[in-house]
């Protein structure tokens, strides 16, 4: 499973290792990723997703119902 948000859509983005001497390495920046339960009242059930820790704190925010509308009109998730 690769690590993608699944509400919005966040990817692994590659840089630079930078030495001190200035010599460069590739590098892999990964999203920080959480398997969260969510109780979706609307549709009357519990669904689980793997969300970037920003997605959490914009469910905490906006509540689960606006954050899925979004991501289901984005093409994000399915679920």
């Amino acid at each position: 499973m690769s690590r993608v948000c699944e509400l919005t859509g966040k990817k692994a983005m590659t840089g630079n290792h930078v030495s001190f001497s200035n010599k460069k390495n590739k590098r892999k920046f990964n999203v920080n990723l959480l398997r969260k339960r969510f109780y979706v009242a609307a549709e009357d059930k519990w669904i689980t997703l793997r969300i970037s820790a920003a997605a959490l704190k914009t469910v905490n925010k906006k509540g689960i119902d606006a954050v899925l509308a979004d991501a289901r009109a984005n093409g994000l998730t399915s679920k």
